[in-house]
């Protein structure tokens, strides 16, 4: 493989030269420009990744952890995630967690061992938890997209998911409905306990009743919708109208509701949450609370750099707002 030496032996330049060449560091004339460049295609020389990010103590990537999950949710935040970085000019190291917290510390520790520049974090299971091994990486920013509270500093990208629950509930009250159920998400999870939370605002401002019978708490996978809306069957009369905490569980709901015979959304309506890419594919099309996926991952890649290329050091908060998405899943009462 050449070297900055060959090149520079055969340029009949200084290595130095050569190196500012290369790297743009210091203006060289056009002449010995040309030579040295000559000189490096014509070794087919390809300068070495390594020995500059140990140089400029940079590595020009950033790791990612995110839990899995069959929701594309996921998928859509990483596709913002990994064309923001590319647009910047970083590669991105995707780790999966599968779940698992001692997984999700060793893969941290294989990222900061990499010498990545900087991390997002996208894992349920790290909410509430001390991660002991930032504090051995102090100057390793870290960005965590949509999850509750964090023992250790960093830049945080979240949804308003308090507001996005009240616009849902809120829509189906302004359609005319009165009997309002709510399958949520895992309330030990600080977003489903938000969304939640918008959820009963929404009926309180109403002065409407809650009925226990209509409230299930599940694990936003579209089994557990299913499940949860069975649950709810199994109790007896049905409300008319349904806020299912996020879309992959609304496809749970609908395809249960289907095998009884019940009709969406004439015999119940239903809204969901994230405006996932095929929520509008499904049939009928899914009512929504649209988050802003490719937004949230840009942001934390944008916050990120921010940190990585010397900006602010103090930890911030991007909260970005849910929007409502009308299709056909919701039926306005008389």
């Amino acid at each position: 493989m050449a070297t900055m030496k060959d090149i520079a032996k055969l340029a009949g330049v200084s290595t130095s030269t050569v190196s500012h060449v290369i790297n743009k560091s210091r203006y060289v004339s056009e002449e010995i420009s040309e030579r040295v460049n000559s000189a490096a295609r014509e070794l087919n020389y390809r300068p070495s990744a390594l020995a500059r990010s140990l140089k400029v103590n940079r590595t020009k990537t950033i790791g990612m952890l995110v839990t899995t999950s069959t929701n594309p949710f996921f998928g859509e935040v990483v596709k913002g995630v990994e064309r923001s970085c590319y647009h910047k000019g970083y590669n991105l190291i995707l780790c999966n967690t599968e779940g698992d917290n001692e997984r999700m510390r060793g893969s941290i520790d294989t990222l900061l061992q990499k010498r990545v520049d900087g991390l997002i974090l996208m894992c349920s299971s790290l909410e509430g938890e001390r991660i002991d091994v930032f504090e051995q990486y102090p100057d390793i920013p870290v960005v965590v997209m949509d999850w509750g509270p964090m023992l250790f500093t960093s830049d945080k990208i979240q949804d308003n998911s308090l507001r996005g629950g009240y616009l849902a509930a809120k829509h189906l009250i302004d359609c005319g409905h009165k009997q309002i159920g709510c399958i949520t998400g895992p309330l030990v999870k600080h977003q489903a306990q938000m969304r939640y939370e918008g959820y009963k605002r929404a009926i309180n401002e109403a002065g409407l009743t809650f009925s226990a019978d209509w409230i299930v708490e599940a694990d936003f996978e579209c089994e557990g919708g299913y499940d949860a809306f069975n649950r709810i069957y199994a109790k007896g009369k049905l409300p008319s109208a349904i806020f299912v905490c996020n879309d992959m569980m609304a496809m749970g709901v609908i395809n249960a509701a289907h095998e009884k015979g019940i009709h969406i959304p004439q015999d119940l309506s239903i809204i969901g949450y994230d405006d996932i890419h095929i929520a509008k594919f499904m049939t009928p099309s899914l009512t929504t609370i649209h988050q802003p996926k490719y937004r949230l991952g840009k942001a934390a890649v944008e916050a990120l750099l921010n940190k990585v290329e010397g900006g602010s050091t103090d930890a911030q908060v991007v909260q970005l707002e849910p929007t409502l998405v009308e299709r056909s899943t919701v039926l306005t009462l008389n």
